[in-house]
């Protein structure tokens, strides 16, 4: 354990470029190499489509459970020289960084580890086929061998991280393999998720059953009020739609629709604007879309159940908001 935990601090350490590392690769600012790896390949896509798996293979190159997300993209592969007397194999690199990113704040939704690669778990070679089918390679270089398999290669790792913050969402998927004896290869997909420029994306029936299943509460995200006033802007339709579905698909259920605030400003102000915005929203779900209004009770608790800090711009933004918390 002393020697992972070694690891795992020097893994954090921010170092200079190496000079084998290809020319214009810049290492991402969430993670730093493990000692003695060479940055060989990397592509940067400032927002692309992309399909995390949550589980094992579950059929004929099938994983049953994905999250489809999308924002800024970069994909960055590491070679590591050797096994041998003085080298670390792909077990040891492996648990380093996992270690590493759940010390900096990630929850592990997803691993595996297999000396074999056999098997229909995370990290297994079928898995990780259909993980590289549903995100390909948009660039050629030396990320190919993760691909390509050697009459020496060993086992393989992977991991699926996930934090949330201010600035948004991060998904990160790890996966290390033993390439041959003398070369451990390790692929960094990191996935910064954004809003669309148009910045109208909105929550969707499915977003709103996943998080109330997993948090009992969701975020509706995609609701818009005219600055410092409880007026619903036109662009809210798209979500005050989707929650009037799956309030439809679920006629059983109850909730309360509570607003928040950052922590600008008077709270004794913030709590009774949160209730507003609360208030319109029911009423909105009521009179334009058919909801029954005794089915949604309006709360009200300005600044006091802060997700972020409020000492940013960021931060504030996320505040504000308003959720649907299931209910009695």
């Amino acid at each position: 354990m002393r020697r992972v935990l070694m690891a795992v601090a020097a893994v954090l350490w921010t170092g200079a470029a190496l000079a084998e590392d290809v020319a214009g690769a810049v290492e991402h600012a969430m993670v730093t190499r493990y000692p003695g790896q060479e940055l060989r390949w990397q592509t940067v896509e400032n927002f692309r489509p992309f399909r995390v798996p949550l589980g094992p293979v579950t059929g004929y190159r099938t994983v049953g459970d994905w999250r489809e997300v999308a924002g800024r993209v970069t994909r960055s592969f590491y070679s590591y020289a050797g096994r041998g007397a003085a080298g670390r194999g792909y077990d040891e690199i492996f648990l380093n960084f996992r270690e590493a990113f759940a010390a900096t704040g990630f929850a592990i939704l997803a691993e595996g580890m297999s000396a074999t690669r056999a098997g229909p778990g995370v990290g297994g070679r079928q898995w990780f086929g259909i993980y590289l089918d549903a995100n390909p390679f948009t660039a050629p270089g030396e990320v190919g061998t993760m691909a390509a398999g050697t009459s020496s290669q060993g086992g393989a790792g992977s991991f699926v991280a996930f934090r949330d913050r201010a600035a948004g969402p991060v998904w990160v998927v790890v996966t290390v393999e033993q390439h041959a004896v003398d070369l451990v290869g390790t692929l960094i997909d990191i996935v910064e998720v954004t809003a669309a420029e148009t910045g109208l994306v909105a929550v969707d029936p499915e977003a709103i059953g996943r998080d109330l299943a997993e948090k009992g509460r969701v975020v509706l995200d995609g609701l818009y009020f005219e600055f410092d006033r409880a007026t619903l802007e036109p662009r809210s339709r798209a979500a005050l739609e989707a929650v009037a579905t799956y309030l439809a698909l679920h006629p059983g259920m109850r909730f309360h629709v509570v607003g928040h605030s950052d922590a600008t400003g008077a709270t004794d102000y913030n709590l009774a604007l949160s209730r507003a915005r609360a208030e319109a929203v029911v009423a909105a779900l009521a009179s334009d879309h058919g909801v029954d209004a005794a089915r949604l009770e309006a709360h009200g608790v300005g600044p006091l159940a802060p997700i972020f800090t409020n000492a940013t711009d960021a931060g504030r933004a996320r505040n504000r908001r308003v959720e649907l918390v299931e209910r009695p």
